[in-house]
C-alpha cells in the first residue's frame, strides 16, 4: 500500500509569524513579556525586554501558568560518578539554550480534554472557534484524537480536573501543542531533552533538583515510593528553584527527541533551542523524562532518560492500524507531557517537525482513522 505524502507545513493562525517581525519596543504587548517588571516578580531579561510568568485562560474555567527560563549553558546529562546512572546518561554535554517559557506544571485533563473536545467541534464547526477544512485553510489543520477505546483504562483513578492527563501518544502530545498554538495565537511546543533538563537542574548539578539525597524526593516528587500507584494533582508538591512543580515524578514527559542508547556520544549540539533536538524519523523509541508515580526514585532523577516503546504499550488496542494518539498499557498510565513556549521563533520547517506526522506508522494510522471517522481535522480559531 502507497502511503500519501506527509503533510505540508501548517501554519497555525494566520498572521502568526507576523510576531516573528514585530520589532522588541512592540514585544511588550504579546503575553509574558514585559518592558518593565513588577518589583518582586520573577523575570528574565531577553534583550530589551523581559520574560514574565503569566497565565493562558483556555476556558472561564480552564488556565495554566507559564514561567519563564533564562538562557545560559549547562551540562546535558549526568557525570560519571552519579549513583543509579545509566550509559544513555553521557558522556555530559555543553548545551546552550536561549530564553523560554515553560509550563509550571504538567498538562492536566482540564487543558487536554478542550482539545480532545475539538473531535467533534471540527464535524460541526460553528465558525466562532472552529472551521471547516477547505482548499484555502487546508495548511491550518489540526487533527483531533479519536475517543479513548477504554476510559476506565485511563481513568482508573479518576479524571478530576487537575489531575495530569495521561496516555497520550507523543503525536498526540505534540498534535495538542499545534492545537494550542492555534487557540493562543502564539507558539507552543514540547521540550526538547536539552530544554527538559535544563529547566528540571533550574541551576544545579546534582542528581536531583534539590541536591544528591533521594530521601528528600518526598517533598518534591510522586514516585513508587509515596505515591500509592496512582498519579496525583499537579502542583501538590514542592517546585524547584525556577518555580516548576513535579519536575521529578508523578507522570514521565514527552520531549521532542528520538532516543538514542548510546547517550550524547554524537548529540546536535551546535546552535541554541532546537537546534539540539535529535529529531526522530521512526515511530519508537522517543525519550520521556521525569520519571513517574510507577517509578523507583532513581528515575526521577534530572538526567534519567526513559525510552517509549510503542508496540508493547499499545499491545492490547485491537485496533488496526494501532490509534496513532492513544496508548492503553502500563507504563503509558504514567505518560504526560509539559509545554514550552519559544522566545526565539523557530522556523517553519522546525515548526514542521514540532507538530506534524513524522513517520508511516503514525500516518497511516492517522489516515485510517478519519477515513473510518474516529477522529477528525479541522481549523481552530484564536480565542477572542
Amino acid at each position: 500500500m502507497r502511503l500519501p505524502r506527509f503533510s505540508s507545513l501548517i501554519l497555525v493562525a494566520a498572521g502568526l509569524f507576523g510576531l516573528v517581525s514585530r520589532t522588541l519596543a512592540a514585544e511588550h504587548l504579546l503575553p509574558g513579556i514585559s518592558t518593565k517588571p513588577e518589583p518582586g516578580v520573577r523575570a528574565v531579561k531577553a534583550g530589551n525586554v523581559y520574560l514574565v510568568p503569566y497565565t493562558v485562560k483556555l476556558a472561564s474555567d480552564v488556565s495554566f501558568e507559564m514561567i519563564p527560563v533564562p538562557g545560559g549553558k549547562f551540562k546535558l546529562g549526568s557525570p560519571d560518578g552519579e549513583k543509579d546512572r545509566q550509559a544513555d546518561e553521557g558522556p555530559q554535554v555543553e548545551a546552550h539554550l536561549a530564553p523560554f517559557w515553560i509550563g509550571k506544571c504538567e498538562v492536566s485533563w482540564a487543558e487536554y480534554k478542550l482539545y480532545m473536545a475539538t473531535v467533534d467541534q471540527f464535524l460541526s464547526p460553528d465558525g466562532k472557534t472552529t472551521q471547516a477544512l477547505t482548499a484555502e485553510n487546508a495548511a491550518d489543520a489540526v487533527t483531533a484524537p479519536s475517543k479513548l477505546y477504554e476510559p476506565t483504562y485511563t481513568f482508573e483513578h479518576g479524571e478530576k480536573p487537575f489531575l495530569p492527563a495521561v496516555t497520550m501518544s507523543q503525536f498526540g502530545a505534540r498534535q495538542y501543542t499545534k492545537w494550542l498554538s492555534g487557540k493562543m495565537g502564539t507558539i507552543f511546543r514540547l521540550p526538547n531533552e536539552a530544554e527538559w533538563e535544563y529547566a528540571c537542574r533550574a541551576g544545579t548539578t546534582t542528581a536531583y533538583s534539590f541536591g544528591d539525597d533521594p530521601a528528600q524526593l518526598d517533598d518534591f516528587a510522586w514516585t513508587a515510593v509515596n505515591s500509592d500507584e496512582k498519579p496525583h494533582p499537579v502542583g501538590t508538591k514542592k517546585p524547584n528553584a525556577w518555580g516548576l512543580h513535579d519536575m521529578h515524578g508523578n507522570v514521565m514527559e514527552w520531549t521532542l527527541d528520538a532516543f538514542t542508547p548510546d547517550g550524547y556520544k554524537e548529540p546536535p549540539n551546535s546552535g541554541v533551542g532546537l537546534a539540539l533536538t535529535n529529531w526522530p524519523t521512526k515511530l519508537y523509541p522517543r525519550v520521556l523524562r521525569g520519571g513517574s508515580f510507577e517509578f523507583d526514585p532513581e528515575r526521577a532523577r534530572s538526567a534519567a532518560r526513559i525510552p517509549s516503546n510503542d508496540k508493547d504499550w499499545f499491545d492490547t488496542d485491537p485496533n488496526r492500524p494501532k490509534s496513532p494518539w492513544w496508548l492503553t498499557d502500563d507504563p503509558a498510565r504514567g505518560v504526560g507531557m509539559r509545554v514550552v513556549r519559544p522566545y526565539v521563533q523557530p522556523s517553519k520547517e522546525e515548526l514542521k517537525k514540532c507538530w506534524e506526522i513524522d513517520n508511516e506508522l503514525t500516518e497511516l494510522g492517522v489516515t485510517e482513522r478519519l477515513k473510518q471517522g474516529r477522529g477528525s481535522k479541522g481549523v481552530v480559531l484564536p480565542v477572542e
